[in-house]
């Protein structure tokens, strides 16, 4: 699996690119300021699932959270999960009420 990022201003995406299928998933986001990043979506079509794609792409943004240091605010229903699940990931995810 190959993850490429795109960004537009203020906005951007990870991209999940699987070897041998044409559907991607992404993760989306927004910057807030540079050092904090609100992730709202992620979407893995139904032809990945099963694959680990969702997970990748978590996995991916925490590791360029503390590359380029910023902080996550967790929109995403799906990340949100994710960060529960992994106290590890306290240093760049921001839980809200915890």
């Amino acid at each position: 699996m190959t993850i490429t990022r795109e960004e537009d201003g203020a906005k951007g995406r990870f991209i999940a690119h699987v070897e041998g299928q044409s559907e991607t998933g992404e993760m989306t986001w927004s910057r807030l300021s540079s050092s904090r990043v609100i992730v709202d979506h992620t979407g893995v079509p139904d032809s990945l699932r099963g694959m680990g794609v969702g997970a990748a792409l978590a996995r991916h943004v925490v590791e360029t959270a503390r590359a380029e240091g910023f902080t996550i605010l967790p929109l995403c229903p799906f990340l949100k999960a994710q960060a529960e699940r992994h106290s590890d990931w306290s240093d760049v995810i921001e839980l809200i009420g915890r």
